[in-house]
């Protein structure tokens, strides 16, 4: 079973070894997996909510580009794109504005920062706000939505971004789905074993402490940083304590496990901080040598780079435009030409029906759902592996009708609808015994109306 993975990159800055270790490094070997369908995005719309320097978000644009792919990304196996190269991100961005709630986005983390900032130093509690700011989490929605990501990749700061971002599209699915699942609801990955590397410092590498080793600088600058590392005050020949070292940290990001145990045991042994560094070095230089050179033959070349994303964007519109055809014909943006076929199918919609809703689950799983022509839930299937198995399910049920349905009674607050001996789904929990008699027979009426219409 394929999973879609999506990342995307703000480009405001320079990568740094951080950056490398962090982010870059894992999601390249993630991009590899056979079973990974891998969209990695330059997130360049992103960038205008934080950055109002045009030459600096250019250049972030061109440096992140050449760095993914100078350190592996195989753009034949992951879809690597610009943000601002598909225009059916804003599009999408606007449908679901229209359906996402302002209390929701009052609680998006980085609105309610600023808004307590202001009022902390007596200003306007809105003062500065952007409504770049403001809707910034309705935009990632849009990047994740369409294309029907499974899986997002994420810092713990972004996890409630990616939340909001099923509770937008459960939302539009409900209200244009007419009961079709159009957006996949996405998971939020953490990658708990990703190296989160010290700076120069000792603190988190970052450009706002300015403590970072640069990643495609010149051998001598990256020994120039590096010998900036802050190290205790002990001389050649006392034992260093590994454990509490930054530089023995940076160190393990990037060795082996036997590198790792001969440099720990030398460092016990009395190794001097100026021999350590050198050995840091020569480690970070044997690593990132030839993808320094990739990149600075891609920066020379920025019309290859060009060429390379634009590329990606083609493929990534072969999916987003028929999708946000399929998105406008939801919510009601036809052609007039549809306008005979349309007049004719609300007629039929004025009266609704029960339906099955088919959904994937996190974990791969595959569910449906039997809702009532009011949507009210009336069952929850169990899990099966076959998507096509929730089809055949829902299929036979209408095909038999009513009369084949084995409703059974469990413990007097639930049901269980069951099939060739085998529990297919599981009704809502009730209060009373009335009410568990009236849910079921609001199934069975249910069944009876679709297989009349069948």
């Amino acid at each position: 079973m394929t999973t879609r993975i999506l990342t995307g990159i703000t480009t405001t800055g320079t990568p740094h070894l951080g950056n490398y270790a962090g982010a870059i490094r894992p999601a390249i070997v993630a991009s590899r997996a056979a079973d990974a369908d891998s969209f990695y995005f330059l997130a360049d719309y992103h960038a205008l909510i934080k950055c109002d320097d045009p030459a600096r978000i250019q250049r972030s644009r061109l440096e992140i580009a050449a760095t993914w792919l100078a350190c592996g990304l195989d753009t034949n196996k992951a879809t690597f794109y610009r943000q601002s190269d598909i225009p059916e991100i804003p599009e999408l961005t606007w449908l679901l504005t229209c359906v996402a709630g302002k209390g929701l986005l009052n609680r998006a983390h980085a609105y309610k920062a600023a808004v307590d900032k202001n009022v902390e130093v007596g200003e306007d509690p809105d003062a500065g706000v952007t409504m770049g700011l403001f809707s910034y989490p309705v935009l990632m929605a849009a990047d994740i939505l369409m294309f029907n990501a499974h899986k997002v990749p994420v810092g713990r700061d972004q996890i409630q971004h990616v939340e909001m971002a099923r509770d937008i599209g459960q939302r539009f699915n409900h209200l244009f789905g007419q009961g079709r699942e159009l957006f996949t609801l996405p998971e939020a990955v953490i990658e708990e074993e990703v190296a989160t590397l010290p700076g120069l410092d000792g603190r988190k590498m970052s450009k706002s402490y300015d403590n970072t080793i640069p990643l495609f600088g010149s051998a001598k600058q990256l020994k120039d940083a590096i010998a900036r590392i802050v190290t205790d005050s002990k001389l050649p020949g006392e034992p260093k304590d590994p454990d509490n070292a930054h530089l023995f940290t940076l160190y393990q990001a990037f060795a082996s496990a036997e590198q790792q145990a001969a440099f720990r045991a030398d460092l016990l042994a009395g190794l001097g901080w100026g021999e350590a560094k050198q050995r840091l070095f020569e480690l970070l230089d044997n690593e990132l040598g030839e993808a320094r050179e990739r990149y600075h033959a891609l920066i020379a070349k920025p019309a290859d780079l060009e060429d390379i994303l634009l590329a990606g964007a083609a493929r990534a519109r072969r999916i987003a435009t028929p999708f946000l055809a399929e998105l406008r014909e939801a919510v009601g943006l036809r052609s007039f030409r549809e306008q005979v076929q349309v007049a004719g199918a609300s007629k039929k919609k004025a009266a609704k029906t029960a339906r099955f809703v088919s959904f994937r689950e996190p974990d791969g799983s595959f569910r449906f759902r039997f809702l009532a022509a009011d949507g009210e839930e009336l069952l929850l299937s169990r899990p099966f592996s076959d998507p096509k198995r929730t089809g055949q399910v829902s299929q036979r049920l209408v095909a038999q009708g009513p009369d084949a349905l084995e409703l059974r009674e469990d413990e007097g607050t639930q049901f269980t609808l069951w099939l060739d001996d085998e529990c297919i789904a599981d009704s809502p929990s009730f209060a009373d015994p009335e009410a568990l008699d009236a849910a079921m027979l609001r199934v069975r009426d249910a069944i009876a109306g679709l297989a009349a219409e069948s």
